[in-house]
Order: structure tokens, then sequence, then C-alpha cells
């Protein structure tokens, strides 16, 4: 399949590479740094459990609509333009969170929240493009641990900072942090060339035009979607569960448990050498399979520090794997519109990770932490079903 004219033939530059690995990092930090937060905030706000997960919920159903509404216009508008608007847009969301009172106003600012986070995802077409094809699953899989590192890096820094400042200066942080980020994206990202004109409307339709016409990325997006679900089943209650008996950890300490998922970059990192050399059915089953023992090794170790951290690494290792696999994938069938292809794909991942988070919420208070790991290794074991299953479509894909 032919690149589209705005390819890069050369190597993509390593410094701007690693700018926009780090401005990723930074706004998808915003969508995470509740997480451990979640007990502080049902406190704070004087709210039940379940009122507090859906905070999370909230905040990706917003990720979700930005990625609908916000991530197709990369392939209609300047992205250097796109970028440094959504990063600001981003800051002015983080500050509201941080003076908003009452459960009422802060809920509608977590879907803003989460909306703006979007930014971390135009990032990732941008850098598609302009890698060359010998050297996308690499460029992707950096950009995804700029990604990876912000997630992690958020918990640990949520609690910490909650610890000593109170959980709304998280936001301040974050707010001063994306702003900051906009101006060197501003000053530093090369401007798009002119490309074909689409309507937006078009552009809207289109990720659902590309689904019916595209299997492997029907397939690849069901995947993405049970990947981020099993995730989001542990991450959502992990604070409630740290914050109870027999652990009664602090926020600093919770936030903590975010670097438990540092293997997670490593597994990006190979994932996308595995990608570039088409061994991606591998790949899938095997990343599927960390996820099913990460949720056996928390259900067993519920009440073991040791174990629950093991479990950790197993997860966002095998999470992250299965998401760079996927994304080497779908971005090779149609170059032309990579944007609106993410848009398609990422909307199936965070709907996954609403319901996910969602359902582990829910089960959390009805049956605990043993509830949720078998939650959670359910979907690992359906998810293994969809990577096995190999319908003649995919079996005739280059990549699927």
């Amino acid at each position: 399949m032919n690149e589209p004219a705005s390819a890069s033939t050369e190597r993509l530059p390593r410094s701007l590479l690693t700018l926009l690995a780090v401005a990723t990092g930074v706004i998808i930090a915003d969508l995470y740094y509740i997480q451990p937060l979640l007990h502080e905030v049902r406190g704070g706000f004087g709210i039940s459990t379940g009122a507090a997960t859906s905070l999370m919920t909230l905040s990706q159903v917003g990720f979700a609509l930005g990625l609908a509404f916000v991530l197709p216009l990369g392939d209609l508008v300047d992205r250097r333009r796109l970028l440094v608007a959504i990063f600001s847009l981003a800051a002015v969301a983080m500050a509201l969170a941080a003076v908003v009172h009452g459960y009422a106003l802060f809920a509608p600012v977590m879907v803003l929240v989460g909306l703006t986070s979007v930014g971390a995802q135009t990032t990732v077409p941008l850098v598609a493009d302009l890698a060359p094809p010998t050297q996308r699953g690499r460029a992707i899989a950096r950009v995804m641990t700029g990604l990876l590192v912000g997630i992690l890096l958020s918990r640990t820094i949520s609690g910490l900072v909650a610890q000593a400042a109170g959980w709304r200066s998280v936001y301040w942080l974050g707010a001063v942090l994306v702003g900051l980020t906009a101006i060197v994206l501003a000053r530093t990202v090369p401007a798009d060339p002119a490309r074909a004109h689409h309507h937006y409307g078009r552009l809207l339709v289109d990720p659902l035009r590309l689904l019916r016409d595209l299997p492997v990325l029907r397939r690849r997006s069901l995947i993405g979607a049970l990947d981020f679900a099993a995730f989001n089943v542990l991450w959502t209650t992990l604070s409630f569960h740290l914050a109870a008996a027999p652990f009664h950890y602090s926020n600093a300490v919770i936030g903590a448990f975010g670097l438990f998922g540092v293997a997670g970059v490593s597994a990006a990192n190979v994932a996308g050498h595995v990608a570039d050399r088409q061994h991606t059915a591998l790949a899938s089953s095997l990343a599927v399979l960390l996820v099913i023992a990460a949720f056996v090794v928390v259900g067993v170790g519920s009440h073991s520090l040791w174990l629950l951290a093991v479990g950790i690494v197993v997860l966002d290792a095998g999470m992250q794997g299965l998401h760079i696999t996927n994304q080497s994938i779908i971005y090779a069938l149609r170059p032309e519109a990579r944007s609106r292809i993410n848009s398609a794909y990422m909307v199936s991942c965070f709907a996954g990770a609403a319901l996910g988070s969602l359902a582990s919420g829910a089960l959390y208070v009805r049956a605990g932490w043993t509830g949720d790991a078998w939650l959670g290794a359910g979907l690992g074991v359906v998810l293994l079903g969809v990577v096995a299953w190999r319908p003649a479509t995919a079996r005739s894909a280059v990549s699927a």
C-alpha cells in the first residue's frame, strides 16, 4: 500500500520523537491522576464507593468522546495547531478540576479532563506519518513508552503530591505541566504539509465506515476494547483495596504502586520490534496469556504485597504489548486515514475501559477484590478466544 505524500523517507529526528513521547506522557497523565485518589475524593465529597469509581468512568467517557469528535480532525487540519489547542484546553480543564467544589460540578469537569486528554492520541498518527515504514513500529513504541511512563508516573506523583499538599494540588500541577508543554509544541513541532480537503461530518462518519470495510480493524478494535477493560478492572479499585485492611496504605504508598508497571515500558518496545518483523500473532497470544496470569496472581495474592506487585508488572506488560501490536497492525491498513483509523480503534478501547471501570466498581462493592480478580481473568479468557480465532479474512491479511 502506498504511503501518503507526507510520509517521511528519512529517519524521524530523535529529538522530535522524544519531545512527542514526553508530551504524550504529560497529557495522558491527566486521565489517570485520579486513580490513586479515589478513596480521598470519596471522603472529600462524602460520596459512595460506586459514585467515586464513576468519576474514572466519566473521564474515560470524555476521552472516548474526544477520540470520536476531536481525533479525526488530525486528517483535516494542521496537527501542530491541533496539538497546541488541545494541550491549552487541557490546562483549563485541569485548573477547573482544582477549584470546583461539590460532586455535581466535579463530575462534568472529569468528562472535560478526559476529552482534552485525547491529545495523547493525536501524537501517534503524526509519528506514524513522519516515520519511514521500516521504523514505524519502533517509533510508535517510543511514543507509547512516553504514554506508559506518563500513566505510571501520574499515579506515583498523584499520591506523593496529595500526601504533601492535598489532592486538589495534583490538578494544579497537571494544569501547569500541560500548559508549558503547549508552548514547547507550538515552537518545535513542524507544520503539516497541505492535505486533501475533507468535510468534518464525513470525518466523523468515516471511522464507522472503516470499521465496516476493514475486518482486521474490527477484530483489533474488539481485542483493544477487551484489553483496556481488563486493565481498568485492576486499576479502578486498587486504591480502595490498598487503603483498606490489611494494608491501610497512605496516598503516597498507593501512588507508588504505579511504578511496578514499569515492565510495560519494556513490553512496548519489544512489541514494536516484533511488529516490525511481522510476528504479530505470536506477540498477541503471549500478551493475552500475561493478562490472564496477572489476574490469577492478584486474586491468589490479594493480601500479599509482593504478589500484588508481580501481578501489576505482568498485567502492564501484557496490556501494553497487545496494544502496541494492535497499533502497528492498524496503521498499515490505510496510511492516508491514520487519524480516523486511530479514532475507530481508540474509541473501542476506551469504551471497553469505561465498561471495565464501571463493572469493577459495582462488583467490588458486592464481591470485593476477589470478585474483580475473577472478572479480569474472565475478560482475559474471552480475549484469548478472540485472539486465537483466525477468520479467513485475517489469515489472508498481512497483519491480523
